[in-house]
């Protein structure tokens, strides 16, 4: 008997849990372990900064849908992995032996990369859902007392779909509140240009995004790296193509939510040959670590290089189906590894985006993720705003039912009109 264990329950790590146990059955022993006891939708954590959404709509209680499923489940942060003997060490002082280890851990975020930047500085965060409910408390201090806000992405950051959708959301809760006249929005991004979102575009990401912005009277600043944030300000560097500063500026904000840098958490960083400089998770075509033959890694957690230089550095992001083609990969190469043959799977690695505009979205497919690409294709209207709010509930739902199918694959390119995605 094997005994698998994923460190990590979110977008990656539950449904690989619920899908490892699927295809190994009752012969092998799955267990997740995870810093807190529920499941958090990412995805609808914007929503929650403006109070479109509660905490309880969009986290899942882990325990018993783990244990309805015959999966072993503990609630404790991983403080050292041991890779030459196999084995974790948890909070509580707990050691756990594993056969194959699965790190989807997601990222830490490294706020500490700009002085004052976070929710212990100067900044909103809708990273977490805890982040998120306090970005709706300081979303009401601004509907008090409304002023220039900003919305955007720091440099290294690798996440900018959502720093995008954020910038809409926040503008169209303040048209519904009557308050968007008094709050003058800046969209600040290390991007070379808008719609870069660390893909080299998508399609016309480029020109969709600059006439959304236009429309909605939202200022960008691009090429932008961020100093430092105070109380009430913030220091940005604005870049050219060539890297050098041509504008400096100073400016003021009532209300500010950007996206970090990310980093590998530091247990994961800390293992000898496992990661890159920045404690990413170096893996093979098949999701396996290039170091230790036994552990596989899908999702923010592993290392892509970035597709190209920029002036100001932009990371590369792992969107949901991209994590979700990993997942199935890594199952099925365990699988393979167990039985002893060599038929290992790769991830497919195209990327499809939802994004939600507060009242109408965008849609964006890149196939494969990084250029040059056999598809690239954006598209807008009211149906992908519709189509986001629908998928949450399916997602969730099938979160909280246990269920290991592609729900990406499944319900999303249905609602695109494609059959199928191939590299």
């Amino acid at each position: 008997m094997a005994h698998i264990v994923i460190m990590g329950a979110g977008i990656g790590g539950l449904p690989a849990a619920y899908e490892m146990k699927a295809v190994l059955g009752s012969q092998h022993e799955v267990t997740v372990v995870n810093a807190v006891d529920y499941f958090q939708f990412v995805p609808s954590n914007p929503w929650i900064a403006v109070g479109w959404r509660k905490r309880s709509e969009i986290t899942v209680e882990l325990e018993p849908v783990l244990k309805s499923k015959k999966i072993n489940f503990i609630a404790q942060a991983v403080t050292k992995i041991d890779a030459v003997k196999n084995k974790l060490t948890l909070q509580n002082g707990q050691d756990l032996d594993y056969d194959y280890l699965v790190i989807a851990t997601g990222a830490r975020l490294a706020f500490e990369e700009v002085p004052g930047l976070g929710p212990q500085g100067f900044t909103n965060s809708f990273c977490t859902v805890d982040h998120a409910e306090t970005a709706y408390e300081n979303y009401l201090k601004l509907l008090d007392n409304p002023g220039h806000t900003i919305v955007g992405a720091v440099q290294a950051a690798s996440c900018f779909g959502p720093a995008y959708e954020f910038a809409f959301i926040i503008e169209a809760a303040l048209r519904r509140a009557k308050r968007r006249k008094d709050v003058p929005m800046t969209y600040v991004t290390s991007e070379p240009y808008i719609g870069h979102m660390g893909l080299g575009g998508v399609g016309d990401s480029k020109g969709l995004l600059e006439s959304e912005l236009r429309e909605r009277h939202i200022k960008w600043i691009t090429n932008a790296k961020v100093i430092k944030v105070e109380n009430g300000k913030m220091f940005i560097d604005e870049h050219n193509d060539h890297g050098d500063i041509i504008k400096q500026h100073e400016l003021e904000h009532h209300y500010a939510a950007m996206i970090p840098a990310f980093k590998g958490i530091d247990p994961v960083a800390a293992v000898e040959g496992l990661c890159n400089p920045r404690g990413f998770v170096l893996v093979d075509a098949h999701q396996r670590s290039k170091a230790y033959k036994n552990i596989f890694s899908a999702g923010v957690a592993i290392a892509i290089p970035p597709m190209e230089t920029t002036p100001v550095p932009v990371g590369v992001p792992k969107t949901g189906y991209m994590i979700e083609s990993m997942v199935t990969s890594i199952v099925q190469n365990i699988k393979a590894d167990i039985e002893g043959n060599t038929n290992y799977k790769t991830a497919t690695w195209n990327a499809i985006c939802l994004a939600d505009m507060g009242d109408t979205g965008a849609a964006f497919v890149a196939l494969p993720q990084i250029p040059p690409r056999n598809v690239t294709w954006s598209r807008k209207g009211k149906w992908v705003h519709v189509a986001k709010l629908a998928f949450e509930k399916y997602f969730i739902r099938k979160m909280r039912t246990g269920v290991a199918e592609p729900m990406f694959e499944k319900y999303i390119l249905k609602v695109l009109g494609i059959e199928r995605l191939n590299d």
